[in-house]
């Protein structure tokens, strides 16, 4: 351990002076004249007195004192990136990042990155918003206890901008498609998805293979419904930019809800969409090399179907489709007079409701109880007035204009008149 170390966990309270003066191996009357001369200069008269002179740019000890206090007792579980942000914006204490790094390292209270890893070349994004998107969950103890929740971030690839960010119980089919749906009413159809191999995007044949692009999730069939290409990731460098990204949000959004004291999922949520999302687009996104968008706009009822969950039923004699342990009755229709034997789509939407289609026509809309929410009745024919022989009377004139009928024009002969 370097002297230096040795000043600052002693200045830090993570030792004594007595323990410091052991372990530097000098006598406490040294390290005595060591303290007086550190209250003196400042926290660089104890590193270098080469020049025989205290540097100007020296750090006085209150200071320096101060800020390993802070993170000592308040900033604690922040990393030093957002712990320097703090200092400048609640704190008004201006330092440089490279120095704060090393003091809390060499205090103990922060410990020194690892060595790189092999040399890789960063892919270089896409030149508009809306090429590629990046979609991942995070599962992680957000509040910092003992409960799991997974953040579910989508962000462009070409600017790093934040779409969706939502803490839910679990990722999964749904909460992904809700995920997409919402980023698609606000910002418009996008170019292509880049996700990991989770079994709602793909279906992987062998465990740690190749996904089988052919075999569609739900996911996966709605992306294709919208021209959406899926890209799957291999490797957690492949999602490189994801996972930094990610790291980011470990590293400070927990620490954010401490100091917030939020504890609930409803209340991380709403401080998400409504503060902390702009917070974070602001820090961390950056211009893309290339002016306009590639989003398109899309029309939203169609959303409510292809976002929804999809099962091929074939209906029973009784008009009645089977679905989740439901039985969904089907109202008459004036286009056909049963739909026994039909193959009809039923689709489960994101609030749990079903709707049942075949083909461009909706035949019910049924609660999550399978009870029918707007039944699909035919309107009551007009009744028409129907002549002897069964056709249609069709008046071509007005009444006032037509002609009276006469006697010689009737089909039947007229009675004898008596004689007078």
């Amino acid at each position: 351990m370097k002297v230096q170390e040795v000043i600052l966990r002693a200045m830090a309270k993570k030792i004594t002076w007595w323990q410091a003066a052991e372990i530097i191996g000098i006598s406490d009357r040294s390290m005595r004249r060591w303290r007086e001369r550190y209250e003196e200069f400042g926290y660089d008269g104890l590193l270098d007195r080469r020049r025989g002179k205290p540097s100007p740019k020296r750090v006085a000890v209150a200071t320096v004192e101060q800020v390993l206090g802070l993170y000592r007792d308040k900033y604690f579980d922040l990393n030093v990136r957002h712990f320097h942000e703090k200092l400048g914006e609640e704190h008004g204490i201006k330092l440089s990042y490279t120095w704060v790094k090393k003091a809390l390292q060499g205090a103990g209270l922060v410990q020194r990155s690892k060595k790189r890893g092999v040399h890789r070349k960063r892919r270089e994004r896409r030149p508009l918003p809306g090429m590629l998107l990046h979609i991942d969950g995070s599962q992680h103890r957000w509040f910092q206890d003992e409960r799991y929740y997974d953040l579910i971030v989508i962000l462009d690839d070409a600017t790093n901008e934040i779409y969706y960010a939502q803490l839910v119980e679990e990722e999964s089919t749904l909460t992904v498609m809700a995920a997409l749906r919402e980023v698609i009413e606000r910002q418009g159809l996008f170019c292509a998805l880049y996700s990991d191999r989770g079994s709602h995007f793909w279906l992987t044949p062998k465990a740690g293979g190749k996904v089988d692009p052919h075999r569609l999730t739900q996911v996966g069939r709605a992306l294709k419904e919208l021209g959406i290409q899926m890209i799957p990731a291999y490797s957690p460098q492949a999602r490189g930019r994801s996972e930094r990204n990610f790291g980011t949000w470990q590293g400070r959004l927990p620490q954010e809800l401490r100091l917030r004291g939020i504890k609930t999922l409803a209340a991380a949520n709403e401080f998400l969409g409504q503060q902390y999302v702009a917070e974070f687009n602001r820090r961390f996104q950056v211009p893309a090399k290339q002016r306009g968008t590639a989003f398109l706009p899309r029309n939203i009822r169609d959303l409510d179907l292809i976002f929804a969950l999809q099962w091929e039923r074939k209906v029973n004699q009784d008009n009645t489709v089977n679905v989740q342990k439901l039985t969904l009755q089907i109202e008459p229709v004036r286009w056909r007079a049963t739909l026994a034997g039909c193959t009809v789509l039923v689709h489960q939407h994101l609030d749990g409701t079903f709707t049942i289609t075949y083909g461009p026509h909706r035949l019910g809309h049924y609660d999550a109880e399978g009870q029918t929410l707007q039944p699909n009745n035919p309107p009551a024919r007009r009744a028409v007035e129907k002549t002897l022989g069964g056709k249609v009377k069709k008046p071509t004139f007005p009444p006032s204009l037509e002609i009276p009928q006469r006697t010689r024009d009737s089909h039947f002969p007229t009675a004898p008149t008596a004689a007078g």
